[in-house]
C-alpha cells in the first residue's frame, strides 16, 4: 500500500501537492464546466470521474448529478480517496469511490451517462484499453470529456533564463521517459474514433499569462514541487535547480514577463447506438 501510494502521483500526495492541485483546479475549473455543459451532464446522471485525485471535480460533478444521480470517483491514491470520502460526507453528496488503478476498476455495462478525465491518460501505458473499458460502461448516447496535453513542449517563459530553461527541458524529458505519453491529447481523437465513438467536439485550450495573474502560479507551484524531484531522479543537480528557481523570481519582477503554458485539448466523444 505504501509503495502504491508513493507511485500514485509524480508529485506525491502530501499536503503541499494537495494545495497545488487546489490551485490548479481553480485555474482550469471554468474549462471543466464548459466541457461538462457541452457534454450535457445534468441532474440524475451517473458520472465517472476517472483519476479523481482529491475530488475537486468530483464535488462539482456531484452537485450537477444531484441526489437522484451519483459520481463514481476512481483513483489509485488511498489518501486522495479518503479525502473524497470525507468531502462527500461533509456535503452530503452521492459519491461512490474506488481506490484502484484503471486496469482493475470494475464498471457495469451501460451503467454511466458520462465520464470526465483530466491529466490521467498521459500517465498510463494503455490509454486506449482504459477508454475501451469506459466505453463499455457508457450508456448509448453517453459522452466522455477528456482534458489532456496536446503539446507540452511549447511551454515558454520570456525573458528567457538559462537555468530555468534547462529545468523545464529536463521536466519534459522526464515525462518523455515515463510509461505514458504526456501529449496523449493529440492521439485521443483517433483513439476514440477507432473505438467507434462519434467526436462531438475537439477544442483547444491555451493560456498565456503574466506574473500578476493567478494562472502564473499554476506552473510556478509545479516547478517548486517537481524540480527538486528531478535531482533525486538524476535529471538535474541542486545548483541548477536553485539557480532556475531564483531566475524565475527574477523574471517575475520584469514588467514585461510572459509565460505560454503547455497546450491542452478538450475532446468530447459520444457512444453511438
Amino acid at each position: 500500500m505504501a509503495e502504491r501510494e508513493k507511485n500514485a502521483y509524480i508529485l506525491g500526495t502530501d499536503y503541499a501537492e494537495l494545495q497545488r492541485l487546489g490551485l490548479q483546479h481553480q485555474v482550469w475549473a471554468s474549462e471543466a464546466h464548459k466541457g461538462w455543459r457541452l457534454a450535457g451532464f445534468t441532474q440524475g446522471h451517473t458520472l465517472l470521474d476517472l483519476g479523481c485525485g482529491p475530488g475537486f471535480c468530483t464535488k462539482e460533478l456531484a452537485y450537477i448529478a444531484g441526489d437522484k444521480g451519483k459520481v463514481i470517483a476512481v483513483d489509485l491514491s488511498s489518501a486522495y480517496i479518503d479525502y473524497v470520502n470525507n468531502i462527500s460526507a461533509v456535503h452530503g453528496l452521492n459519491v461512490e469511490t474506488m481506490c484502484t488503478d484503471f486496469d482493475k476498476m470494475i464498471l457495469s455495462a451501460d451503467s454511466i451517462d458520462g465520464m470526465y478525465c483530466r491529466w490521467a491518460m498521459a500517465w498510463v501505458p494503455n490509454p486506449k484499453e482504459v477508454l475501451a473499458k469506459v466505453l463499455k460502461a457508457l450508456k448509448p448516447g453517453g459522452k466522455m470529456v477528456l482534458h489532456e496535453y496536446y503539446d507540452w513542449s511549447i511551454h515558454k517563459i520570456h525573458p528567457e533564463k538559462l537555468n530555468l530553461k534547462k529545468c523545464i527541458a529536463k521536466a519534459f524529458k522526464s515525462f518523455d521517459d515515463s510509461q505514458g505519453n504526456i501529449d496523449v491529447g493529440r492521439e485521443l481523437p483517433v483513439m476514440l474514433s477507432d473505438l467507434g465513438m462519434k467526436l462531438t467536439s475537439v477544442r483547444p485550450m491555451s493560456k498565456l499569462t503574466r506574473p500578476s495573474d493567478m494562472t502564473w502560479q499554476w506552473p510556478k507551484t509545479f516547478y517548486e514541487n517537481y524540480f527538486p524531484k528531478l535531482i533525486e531522479a538524476g535529471y538535474l543537480d541542486q545548483a541548477t535547480v536553485d539557480n532556475g528557481l531564483n531566475e524565475l523570481k527574477e523574471v517575475e519582477h520584469h514588467p514585461g514577463a510572459t509565460m505560454l503554458c503547455p497546450a491542452l485539448v478538450e475532446v468530447i466523444a459520444e457512444k453511438v447506438g
